[in-house]
């Protein structure tokens, strides 16, 4: 199962030139099934990939005291990534003092920083996140329905303002296979203490997409496919988004 991720992600990485000799680079942890099925996939693919790079794993630490990773600890000790959680006050902040209604914009914008941040004190000028081929039709689709514009992330998007690139090695790679391996391999999946969780817009296309899915077999192959031959920025060839 592993082989079939690493298929994806290789392609992935080819495509569009992810990864160059000697790169460090810094692999968001959640502690999600996504991310740490990128964290095993990127640590697999270190051992054969032609152009030699390092892995540091980061966690930010929210501040919800029911979430423990040491688990996911000791998963980077065997697979022999360094692990590093950055406390934070983001949940404070964000339900504490900002009391916000709709928090899940203002919570990504700082965990991106804050992330952005610990990867460059690490010395990374990368930064791997774990966007599935699904979250990718799901982002085009919100976009759709909430903004009125044809867009999606990019594979790849350069932050000129603070000289970081952001990867997504798991953009091929279906979130049933993700599932799957997770459940196999008994990933130390951590479960999500913020009380948005599941109760989004995101969510609410998700659930939309599945649907019209089994209505319209192969729906989304065919959303990802329009996604992937469109003009949207970073989706061209190997062109990176600068942003």
């Amino acid at each position: 199962m592993m082989q079939k991720i690493l298929s994806y992600m290789r392609r992935a990485v080819d495509d569009f030139n992810m990864i160059e000799e000697g790169d460090r680079i810094a692999v968001g942890v959640s502690g999600g099934k996504d991310s740490l099925t990128l964290l095993a996939a990127m640590a697999n693919l270190r051992r054969f990939y032609p152009k030699k790079f390092e892995l540091e794993a980061i966690t930010l630490d929210l501040g919800y005291d029911t979430m423990d990773f040491s688990p996911v600890a000791a998963l980077c000790k065997e697979i022999n990534v360094d692990y590093h959680v950055i406390p934070t006050h983001i949940k404070e902040v964000v339900f504490d003092i900002r009391k916000e209604e709709n928090p899940c914009s203002l919570c990504a914008k700082m965990r991106r920083g804050a992330l952005n941040n610990a990867a460059l004190d690490l010395g990374c000028k990368k930064v791997a996140l774990g966007h599935h081929n699904e979250d990718v039709t799901e982002t085009f689709m919100l976009s759709l329905f909430y903004e009125g514009r044809i867009n999606s992330f990019a594979p790849v998007t350069y932050l000129d303002r603070r000289e970081v690139y952001l990867i997504r090695p798991l953009v091929y790679t279906p979130e049933a296979l993700i599932k799957a391996y997770a459940k196999k391999a008994e990933l130390p999946v951590v479960k999500n203490s913020c009380p948005a969780d599941g109760n989004t817009q995101r969510q609410e296309i998700k659930d939309l997409v599945n649907n019209l899915n089994k209505k319209y077999p192969g729906l989304k192959d065919r959303i990802f496919g329009a996604v992937k031959r469109s003009s949207i920025p970073g989706w061209e060839g190997n062109k990176i988004v600068k942003s």
